[in-house]
């Protein structure tokens, strides 16, 4: 996904994905995490044209890409 410097400076900001995730969790909103390509940081979207669903492991645990 690309931000454009317009949208990343009026988006917050998070460190980790687990932080952006966990606000993610408490919104009414369904909300996903990504890491912007300008800051380096996390953003989250509620965007989801063009997004494959995560692959899950038989435990229930969901692999990401690093």
């Amino acid at each position: 996904m690309k931000t454009r410097p317009g949208i990343c400076q009026r988006k917050r900001r998070f460190a980790t994905r687990e932080e952006a995730e966990a606000v993610a969790l408490r919104t009414d909103t369904a909300l996903r995490a990504y890491k912007c390509a300008l800051c380096r940081q996390f953003h989250l979207t509620s965007r989801t044209k063009g997004l494959r669903p995560p692959r899950a492991l038989e435990n229930g645990t969901i692999i990401r890409k690093p």
